[in-house]
């Protein structure tokens, strides 16, 4: 069987010590997980219209993205996945959300909120180590999770 590349683009949305996530939609429930909005690029599509596009359709809120905070590459059975995550500096824009009005939100979302990071199950793991006051007020260089 063939080896696959999907490419992700994710938004981090941190405020006042939380990071907003949500969780999908799995069968009849949910998923046992948070993680953070986003989701795959289409062919051809630039990385930032791709984060622009997915953050609508799941929040039904446009994103202002900023810097690249990180980047994650995995294998998921046969698809190697390469996630972009980027801070999203409207955090305010996110505290209340119409899923309704979204086109996506109410099919994939079964919840989403401000979670701590440090207590909640959340997606990918290495978010739990990170320290998002000080990822997010410098210009230290992209972190690479490269779990080959």
């Amino acid at each position: 069987m063939a080896k696959t590349r999907s490419v992700r683009a994710r938004g981090i949305i941190y405020q006042d010590g939380k990071l907003f996530a949500q969780r999908l939609k799995k069968g009849d429930g949910e998923a046992d997980y948070w993680c953070t909005p986003g989701g795959g690029l289409e062919i051809g599509e630039g990385i930032l219209d791709g984060l622009h596009r997915e953050m609508i359709e799941e929040t039904g809120v446009a994103p202002e993205i900023g810097q690249l905070l990180f980047i994650q590459q995995f294998w998921h059975g046969d698809e190697e996945q390469l996630e972009l995550f980027f801070h999203i500096k409207n955090a305010a824009d996110y505290e209340t959300i119409d899923l309704a009005a979204t086109t996506h939100g109410e099919l994939e979302v079964a919840r989403y909120g401000f979670v701590d990071p440090k207590t909640e199950h959340i997606l990918p793991a290495k978010i739990k180590e990170l320290d998002f006051g000080t990822l997010l007020s410098t210009d230290q260089s992209v972190q690479l999770f490269d779990l080959f």
